[in-house]
Order: structure tokens, then C-alpha cells, then sequence
């Protein structure tokens, strides 16, 4: 790492990834182990001592510059132990040590027993503090090093059993394709037994956490679960019209909710030539497998409730606790499926509430985008709660009749990659390859196969800017649904008509940053940077600053 680096880093101040340390008098090991684990704990991250927490730079203490190294400590100190990188940089006459430290696969503490992760204050300022029980067993949970749902639930007799919930179970199976018709086959203790609900210590049976949610009764739920509660809300602009909390066992409180949501399904239709075609407002493939997927992939050591929100822009599913270890915004439709609580999971799809490929993130997008719908949104997910929220916005008949004439004549459904860079597409107007790499989720050779399919088949159409091609949607497209005029606006100006606007600009506002670039030309971020990095090269604008505070004035 360069000087100018940790400057930059330093520059950015402290954040849950990284941490200053001040050396002056002498930082002791006992602290300096505990905030490699609190780091370790949470994400990772950087630790820079000899830093103070303002960001001024004061060295380290003689004892720290003699001895060398702190990774050992770390290491003798942390169980499993936490190997940290360390790097000694000079600043201005000051020696600084850079501890790398890696994002734990296993819960780490202290060699004394202390465990610790990071958090942000109100105030945005990170800290350290130390976990709780029950922190630790979220822990252990989102590292499916445990699996929650498969505790035995000892305090609940096993003649709680409400064999109104199993015949439930039993009807679930029977009415769903998917699901494991041969359980149906099972007397009831076989079928307990066979889908974890039941599992025996010993000679005593007892309940799993599984058990519970699906076999006993809500006042039992209410005492030994107490995390287990599901909001359904209707909101109308300001007025509450529905604030209904349940407690139900799971197939019940489904069914409800399924009820619940196709009372509020609206079919929109059209005729197009001989044929009538229909849309709904929400798809039931989509809602469904958000809905399974907040009731089984919650946190249930975390209070909260599993919240299911209609108002007027849309739909919003949320449940407590955050994405598993591994899954990330950028990876969520890709990453391999790995539940918080694997007995639940499976009990879900065996009996037919879930899709049992494990994909079911994929039928949730494809629910929205192929009615013309923006993407399903999980950026209000936090890594207390997961969120989705579905847009309730106009379908676009002519995009679905499209579609369903290109799933008839290949006699497939359209590939769920194309959909997404179509939907991409339809809300960005153009994209690089890394962009629409990023909306796939997948590498740019594999992305740069369906992209370059769809110009083949005339979805795309492709246009090179600077030495990168970007693509838009073909003009047969924008024809097809009557949108001559967005055509032009999406294939926007010509290289060199963009160049002038952009130095046109910065002559009357003396400076423009890449953001205005991105508004005043209709481009993606990518596309910004590569124009202006054209007029750099030819020496017409310059760059001034750096980072956020940059911005480009005319050469």
C-alpha cells in the first residue's frame, strides 16, 4: 500500500471497515486483540495505529516501533485464531502500522473469552461493542454453522401436536405440483419424523423450533416463540385501512396471507388484434416466494415481525434479520442458495410452499420484469432486516406480447438473463458491458454471450463509445410499443454532439462533474467517464480534485 493510499484512506475518516488507533501512549495488546476481533465479527476491515480518531497522524510508541509486528499477538490471542496482514508505512516522519484483517468465517473471540462485533453510532461514528447471547447465536446462524430451526424445543410437550396444522401440511402437499408427493404415503409419526419436525433425544421425542412453527397451536407459539409474529398492513396515501398482526402456525398464517394478497389482485386487460391479454398488478409467483422467503429465512433470535405492506407505490415484504453470510446485494441472484434455517427451508419446499430448485429469488424478478415493471428493490435491506419492494406500476402489454410470441415460437420460457438486461435496458436506456455485467450478476464473458445474442436477434442494438461498445434497446423495440421519440432519446447525440454540449457547459458554468455529464447527456455512469475521459486525452478539459470533490474545467 502507498503512502498516498492511506492517506486517502485516512482522509475518507473512520468507518465500519476501518479503524484509528492512536499509539501515544502506547495502545495495549489486550485492546488492539479485542478490535481485531470486533472487525473480524463484523466485515473485516483495516486497522491503523498510530492514527487518532480526528485523523491526525502521531506515530508509533517506541514499544511498537522496537518490536515489530503486532500479527502475532493478534494470533496467540484470538480463537480460532485471526491472522492478520501487517504493513508498516511512513507518513511525514511517522511510522504507522496498517493491520489488514480478514472477514472471519467462524465466530472469533478472544483467547480470555470476549466477543465482540462493530456497530454505527446514531451519529454515523463506528464503534466496538460486545455481543450478547443471543448476537452470538445470530451469528453462528448467518455462518450456518448452526441451524436454528432445528433446535429440540424441550419445554413444549410433544402432545401439543395440533393435528389440524398436519392435515394443513397434508393439504399443502396435496395441491401443490412441486411438492414431495410420496410424505402423503407416511402415518403421521413417519411424516413428522421424516420432514424434522420431530426428532427423538434418547428415547423422548421432542419438537424442533420446525416443529413448532408448523404443528402447535398460536398461544403456544406466542410463549415459546415469541419472535414469531407476521403485520399485514394497507396503507391509502396516509390512512391506515389494514394493521392486522398474526401469530398463526406457518401454512396457516400462508394461507391467510395468500388470501389476503389475491383480494387485492387486480387484472388489467387488453385486446390485442383477436386476443385479449391480461396482467395482474402483482404477480402471485412473485409474491409468493417473497412471501416464503421472509417467513423461514427470518432471524428468530432477533425481535421483529415479518411485515407485508400495500400502499400506493407498491408492495414491500421485509422480515427481521439480514442476509446470510456470503449474500450480498451484488450477488443475490447468483449466489448458491443458503438458508439461516436449512430445516425450515426444506420442510418449506417439500411441501410445496417454496420453489424447490432453491432459485426462487429468479421467480420474483421474473414476475415483475417480464410485465414491463422496474426490477424488484432490495436496497432498503440493512443487515437488520431484509426488504423487498415490488413497484406497482402499469404493465407494458406490448413487452409481454413480445415476449410470450418469442416463449411460443422457441417453445421455452424467454431466458431469465435476457430479461434481466432487457429490464436493464428499459430502465437505464443504454449500458456498458460491465453495467449490464453487474445487473446479471455475472462475469462480462458470460454477460457478453446473452447480450450479444439479444443484438442478434434484434432486442439490442450496439454502438461503440470511445473503445467500449454500449447497447441499447433496437428500434424495432421502441416501435413495436409506439416510442419513436425515446429511441432517439436513449441512442442520444452523436459522440462528437455530446462532446460540444459538455464543453459548452463547462464554459458557462466554468466546471462540471461527471454527474452533470450523466444528466445533461442521458448516459450511465460508465458512459460519462469515457467521453470525458476523451476530451482529457485530446487536452480540451482537465481534471481538478480528487474523489468526491473532483470535477473537470476546460484545459
Amino acid at each position: 500500500m502507498t503512502v498516498e493510499e492511506v492517506k486517502r484512506i485516512i482522509a475518507r475518516g473512520e468507518t465500519l471497515s476501518v479503524e484509528f488507533k492512536s499509539d501515544r501512549g502506547c495502545f495495549p495488546d489486550r485492546e488492539l486483540v479485542e478490535t481485531a476481533v470486533s472487525l473480524a465479527n463484523t466485515d473485516g476491515g483495516l486497522l491503523l495505529l498510530g492514527v487518532e480518531d480526528d485523523g491526525r497522524i502521531t506515530g508509533l510508541h517506541e514499544r511498537h516501533r522496537a518490536n515489530g509486528s503486532p500479527a502475532v499477538v493478534i494470533a496467540n490471542r484470538t480463537v480460532p485464531p485471526v491472522h492478520v496482514g501487517v504493513e508498516r508505512i511512513d507518513i511525514d516522519g511517522c511510522a504507522v502500522f496498517i493491520l489488514d484483517v480478514p472477514r472471519a468465517t467462524s465466530l472469533v473471540g478472544t483467547s480470555d473469552g470476549y466477543y465482540a462485533r462493530r456497530r454505527l453510532k446514531p451519529d454515523g461514528k463506528p464503534e466496538s461493542i460486545p455481543m450478547n447471547p443471543y448476537e452470538l447465536q445470530q451469528r453462528a446462524a448467518s455462518l450456518r454453522h448452526i441451524d436454528p430451526s432445528a433446535q429440540l424445543m424441550r419445554e413444549i410437550p410433544f402432545s401439543a401436536i395440533d393435528p389440524i396444522q398436519r392435515e394443513r401440511m397434508r393439504t399443502a402437499i396435496r395441491n401443490n405440483n412441486h411438492s414431495d408427493k410420496a410424505l402423503l404415503e407416511l402415518d403421521d409419526e413417519a411424516f413428522d419424523m421424516a420432514l424434522g419436525l420431530v426428532r427423538k433425544h434418547g428415547e423422548t421425542k421432542y419438537l424442533t423450533l420446525a416443529g413448532a412453527l408448523f404443528l402447535t397451536s398460536v398461544p403456544l407459539l406466542r410463549e415459546h416463540v415469541p419472535t414469531h409474529e407476521i403485520a399485514f398492513q394497507v396503507l391509502k396515501g396516509t390512512d391506515v385501512v389494514a394493521n392486522d398482526h398474526m401469530r398463526l402456525p406457518l401454512v396457516e398464517a400462508f394461507d391467510n396471507l395468500m388470501i389476503r394478497f389475491k383480494a387485492r389482485v387486480e387484472e388489467k386487460e387488453v385486446m390485442r388484434g383477436l386476443f385479449r391479454m391480461s396482467a395482474p398488478n402483482y404477480d402471485t409467483t412473485a409474491f409468493r416466494e417473497a412471501l416464503v422467503n421472509a417467513l423461514v429465512h427470518r432471524d428468530f433470535a432477533r425481535m421483529g415481525t415479518v411485515i407485508v405492506r400495500f400502499d400506493d407505490s407498491g408492495l414491500t415484504i421485509s422480515s427481521p434479520g439480514g442476509f446470510v453470510d456470503g449474500v450480498t446485494l451484488d450477488n443475490l441472484l447468483t449466489v448458491e442458495p443458503s438458508p439461516r434455517n436449512a430445516l425450515l427451508a426444506d420442510v418449506a419446499k417439500r411441501i410445496g410452499l417454496a420453489e424447490r430448485t432453491g432459485r426462487g429469488i429468479d421467480r420474483i424478478f421474473e414476475g415483475t420484469i417480464r410485465y414491463g415493471r422496474p426490477r424488484p428493490d432490495y436496497s432498503r435491506s440493512t443487515g437488520a432486516s431484509v426488504s423487498v419492494f415490488m413497484a406497482n406500476s402499469e404493465p407494458d402489454f406490448v413487452f409481454l406480447e413480445m415476449l410470450n410470441a418469442e416463449e411460443e415460437k422457441a417453445g421455452k420460457e424467454f431466458p431469465f438473463d435476457s430479461l434481466v438486461v432487457l429490464a436493464a435496458l428499459r430502465e437505464a436506456r443504454q449500458l456498458t458491458l460491465a453495467e449490464l455485467s453487474r445487473s446479471v450478476q455475472k462475469p462480462q464473458d458470460s454477460t457478453r454471450a446473452v447480450v450479444e445474442e439479444l443484438v442478434e436477434r434484434g432486442f439490442l442494438e450496439r454502438r461503440r463509445m470511445g473503445k467500449r461498445p454500449i447497447y441499447f434497446l433496437s428500434a424495432d423495440m421502441y416501435r413495436r410499443e409506439g416510442r419513436n421519440i425515446e429511441y432517439v432519446r436513449a441512442t442520444g447525440f452523436t459522440d462528437i454532439e455530446r462532446e460540444q454540449m459538455i464543453l459548452k457547459l463547462i464554459t458557462q458554468k466554468g466546471f462540471a462533474c461527471r454527474k452533470d455529464v450523466m444528466e445533461l447527456c442521458h448516459v450511465s455512469k460508465d458512459v460519462a467517464y469515457q467521453i470525458l475521459l476523451n476530451l482529457r486525452k485530446r487536452g480540451e478539459i482537465k481534471l481538478v480534485g480528487s474523489q468526491k470533490a473532483s470535477h473537470y474545467v476546460r484545459a
